[in-house]
């Protein structure tokens, strides 16, 4: 009952009126602070950050994240559309973008709020880090209204700068106590990193002296090497220290035209220049990088096949170079590519240093921190790794610590093909040592033996004296026995062979008699041979004299002409589809007129086809035909007349076989 009394006296009219009023203003905040909040973050989300004059706070650097732009894709806009009030909504701010979002060509409009104080004792102003931005405009406000045009960017000569640096600045004059905005206009063929530094002049003489100071180390440690290198080369003529020596110039080019520095001091009135340069060192960079790997790794001999790859990105990498320079300049900006020859080297110098070159593991440090510092800058790029002043010059640090340890490459190099040398001397000394004592002990045993042996020769000499007198007699016996046997088997010989010159001049030879002369067709062919050029041989093109050998066995080619005449051209043996020495008996046969055998018997005698041994045979007495109508009629013993076509008869004064021409 008594909670029931409290409940009616909370349901009481005063009481559920004050309750009720208290609960509307309640809802009434909550509301209130929700739409505060949602119209805080969506003016966030298109608002940028203030750039705010305050001396205790020199410098402060905008990202594109934290400004807010628009992006002109035909460049249509004026600076009087893009500064009007109602336009002022088309600037938003983008959380998202990336680097990779860029759209070259493109003209990016940047409003950038700064609220001035007149308190500061400063002069501010603002800086453009990307020193490759190739059209920037600054919209300067003035106090009696309007804007201020400046105009700068790579594309222009270096003197027309506000500041002669290497990026792109631009003063900001004193509005009082009063917030103005700042337009700015950037375009680039390339790629642009838009990163905004607001910062006092005393800051940025600071910051410039120090940055300027880095990178006179950073060439002056270049050019020391280059030096160093020169003068090895002349002291050791290696080509490999040439090769080096580009591959650094090839770096520094490369470094300066990436921090502007080369606009500013080597080529200012050529702002055309800045449009290849980058891709023109980038590419002598990897060609030299490329040449220098091969040659000191000796790639052919350590790894071939890599080496074969080298070769060939060599060949694409030049040949990518070449169009992209006459055809397709945008090619340039694809950097990111040079990872695949910077891996391709660094994977070389490990397995060159797996198998056993030691020289290599310096070339594996070095190209390791170049391909760490390559990557890294290709993380930056992809947004991947924050921006910082580490991250931005990781590729001048990686450079620098390469350029040492390829120097410590080379040097350890040297060290060891010295120490390699060294030790070769020592055991060439060593053995020289050892075989001077061996010497000097062999000396003594032979001292020692040929007096012991000079007198024993001594007590059997007049033995051997009495035995060789012995001896002379019975080897001038056997002189004159052999000299008898030489005369008879010299005979002999002489016999055989004119038994079978008669057997050839008044006989028909079988052919088994035939083949003791012309056994194969090596015999054949050397026949043929002298038979040919046995008075030298005339080209039957050129008339050219000389020769050498040809593509076949026995045939001759003309060093003038290149006519190649095999063994059996312009004879009746030409183009024979049978055993050559089988054709030489046929064509003796044909020449001798003779005929013990039917045509069947001869081919079923020579294991070949009748209508082979009709043809050839044939052949042969038509050439007989022509020789007699000439005045030479082929008789037994001059048979080989018949076998040179049209060629002069050159009349032998005695009978030749194939055995005679050995």
């Amino acid at each position: 009952m008594k909670v029931m009394q409290i409940r009616d006296s909370t349901l009481s009219p005063s009481g559920l009126n004050s309750f009720l009023y208290i609960s509307f203003l309640f809802r009434v905040v909550m509301r209130s602070i929700t739409l505060s909040i949602l119209f805080t973050c969506c003016w966030l989300s298109v608002t940028a950050q203030i750039a705010v004059v305050d001396d205790q706070v020199n410098e402060h650097i905008f990202t594109l994240t934290e400004l807010t732009y628009l992006i002109d894709p035909h460049d249509t806009l004026d600076i009087t559309t893009a500064s009007s009030p109602s336009f002022a909504r088309s600037f938003l701010r983008h959380d998202s973008y990336l680097n990779a979002d860029f759209q070259s060509g493109a003209a990016y409009w940047i409003r950038m709020p700064v609220l001035y104080s007149s308190r500061t004792q400063n002069t501010w102003i603002f800086e453009f880090y990307d020193q490759t931005i190739d059209h920037l405009e600054a919209y300067v406000p003035q106090t009696q209204g309007g804007y201020r045009q400046v105009i700068t960017g790579d594309q222009y000569p270096f003197r027309q700068r506000m500041f002669m640096h290497k990026n792109f600045e631009v003063q900001i004059p004193n509005h009082g106590d009063t917030t103005v905005y700042y337009y700015f206009k950037v375009q680039s063929h390339d790629f642009a990193d838009i990163r905004i530094a607001f910062r006092t002049v005393d800051r940025f003489i600071y910051y410039v002296l120090n940055e300027y100071f880095l990178y006179g180390t950073f060439y002056g440690m270049v050019l020391i090497i280059i030096l160093y290198n020169f003068l090895v080369f002349l002291a050791i003529r290696e080509m490999k220290y040439i090769y080096y020596i580009f591959y650094m110039l090839s770096v520094a080019l490369y470094a300066m035209s990436l921090d502007g520095v080369g606009f500013q001091y080597i080529w200012p009135n050529h702002p055309e220049w800045n449009n290849v340069a980058v891709g023109v060192a980038l590419y002598s960079l990897i060609l030299w990088a490329l040449v220098f790997t091969r040659r000191f790794l000796s790639s052919r001999a350590n790894a071939s096949f890599l080496d074969k790859l080298l070769k060939w990105t060599i060949i694409v990498r030049t040949a990518l170079f070449v169009f992209a320079l006459l055809f397709h300049q945008e090619l340039f900006s694809y950097r990111n590519l040079e990872i695949l020859p910077l891996s391709l080297i660094f994977y070389t110098g490990i397995v060159v240093w797996y198998k056993g070159y030691r020289p290599a593991r310096f070339f594996v440090i070095a190209y390791g921190i170049l391909f760490s510092g390559f990557f890294i800058r290709m993380l930056v790029y992809l947004n991947v790794l924050p921006f910082t002043i580490i991250s931005h010059y990781s590729l001048h640090l990686s450079f620098t610590l390469e350029m040492l340890f390829l120097t410590f490459a080379l040097g350890d190099r040297i060290r060891i093909l010295k120490d390699n040398r060294d030790r070769a001397l020592k055991r060439i000394i060593h053995q020289h040592e050892f075989n001077m004592q061996l010497k000097d002990k062999v000396n003594k045993e032979l001292e020692e033996k040929v007096r012991e042996r000079t007198e024993e020769l001594n007590r059997k000499n007049h033995e051997f004296e009495e035995s060789n007198h012995k001896l002379e007699q019975q080897a001038l016996e056997i002189n004159q026995i052999n000299s008898m046997l030489d005369l008879d088997n010299w005979k002999l010989k002489n016999r055989l062979k004119e038994v079978l010159t008669d057997h050839l001049m008044e006989k028909t030879m079988d052919y088994g008699q035939f083949k003791t002369l012309y056994p194969d067709s090596l015999s054949c062919y050397r026949f043929i041979e002298n038979l040919k050029w046995d008075h030298g041989f005339q080209c039957r093109k050129c008339g050219n004299q000389k020769y050498f050998e040809g593509s076949q066995k026995f045939s001759r080619r003309c060093t003038r002409c290149g006519y190649n005449e095999s063994i059996t051209a312009f004879t009746i043996f030409h183009s024979i589809k049978f055993p050559i020495e089988k054709a030489f008996y046929l064509a003796y046969l044909a020449v001798t007129g003779k005929r013990e055998s039917t045509l069947e018997e001869l081919a079923y005698q020579m294991d070949l086809g009748t209508n082979t041994v009709w043809s050839f045979r044939t052949k042969v007495q038509e050439r007989v035909k022509e020789l007699e109508q000439k005045g030479h009629k082929p008789t037994a013993s001059r048979w080989e007349e018949v076998i040179l076509e049209n060629a002069q008869i050159k009349p032998k004064m005695r009978f030749t076989t194939a055995n005679d021409s050995k």
